[in-house]
């Protein structure tokens, strides 16, 4: 049996949904203890719960210590099959962080999963529903993973209310090494709301595509609106393998929800790394489940360490990383290259 501290790194819920994917991998069982000991609220909630019981239900997983608080479970996984099932995750509780959970393990599953999820398709402190289909996806697509994602209803904090389809086939996950973005990139993207007027959605598009038409760079952003459940706005940029997410709140300008969507998408743009910070991390498990591959990023984030030092006490895999000079006319003085083999 591995055991897992919890509270290592950022101590946050990636741990719990790294280590209970590769656990259902590798038919091994894992126990997490300190779980989220560091946070203002400790233990395990209802997003977590949720993930973790959906994890158990694709693997016929044996679980202890599954409920609200909790700082300490014990995961026993067997074979891991196909199925097809709705999840109701409650409120706003983050489909994508969920999602991010079954993927791996539906990849090494005896047929076709399909679920429909319902709760929070674009809220704080996630990638959102966009993200996950156009940057992660696509990146993943690249190592031989087959999946599609569709989004039926917005769902924002705190009603949540959203619901988006993942149909995932098995694959066989292959070394890849990720090459820098194209050039002259490319943006598209999605700016959204619901229950609100139009023009919140236009707004957002509108200083989004301002800012980096100043910067040279082609825009085609969608505007999206809704009558959900939720009261909300949000806006997704996408380039290549990299992207931006940016949810707006009561008081904050739709200009201003856009431009930051719009800002962060350019600092990754102008950096000649492959990937951008968020997807990196992302990529840690499958890179370790393939063996091998490698790629950039302007920046490691504490998210990508503690993944990092999750996979390799799951798996049999070390990763390196190494910076490296920047020869090209960014202005950025240099990236990170982060190797497995």
């Amino acid at each position: 049996m591995i055991e897992i501290d919890g509270s290592y790194g950022e101590g946050g819920g990636q741990i719990l949904r790294t280590a209970v994917a590769l656990s259902a991998i590798i038919n091994e069982d894992v126990t997490i203890k300190d779980i989220r000991r560091n946070r203002p609220k400790e233990g395990l909630k209802p997003q977590h719960l949720k993930s973790i019981e959906t994890a158990g239900l694709i693997c016929n997983a044996d679980i202890k210590g599954l409920f609200p608080g909790s700082t300490k479970i014990y995961f026993s996984p067997s074979e891991i099959e196909g199925f097809q099932k709705d999840i109701h995750i409650g409120t706003a509780g983050s489909i994508p962080l969920l999602m991010q959970t079954i993927m791996p393990i539906a990849a090494y599953s005896s047929g076709k999963t399909e679920l429909r999820i319902t709760g929070g398709t674009d809220v704080a402190w996630s990638p959102s529903v966009d993200y996950v289909k156009e940057v992660t996806l696509k990146a993943l697509s690249e190592m031989g993973y087959k999946a599609g994602i569709e989004t039926i209803g917005r769902g924002y904090y705190p009603k949540g209310g959203g619901t988006a389809t993942i149909g995932i086939m098995p694959s066989v996950l292959k070394g890849h090494h990720f090459k820098e973005h194209n050039v002259p990139p490319q943006v598209s993207g999605v700016s959204h709301c619901s229950n609100l007027p139009e023009h919140v959605a236009k707004r957002q598009a509108d200083s989004a595509r301002s800012l980096l038409e100043e910067n040279g760079i082609e825009t085609d952003i969608k505007v999206e609106t809704g009558k959900f459940l939720s009261t909300g706005s949000g806006i997704t940029l996408w380039s290549d393998l990299t992207g931006s997410v940016s949810i707006g709140k009561r008081g904050l300008p739709a200009e201003k929800v856009g431009a930051r969507a719009a800002q962060v998408l350019l600092e990754e743009i102008l950096s000649p790394a492959s990937v951008d910070i968020h997807l990196a991390d992302q990529l840690i498990p499958y890179m370790g489940l393939a063996g091998k591959g490698s790629f950039t990023a302007r920046e490691i984030t504490q998210h990508c360490l503690t993944n990092i030092h999750v996979t390799e006490q799951m798996l049999d895999v070390k990763f390196s990383i190494n910076k490296i000079n920047d020869r090209s006319k960014s202005k950025k003085e240099g990236v990170f290259e982060v190797v497995v083999e």
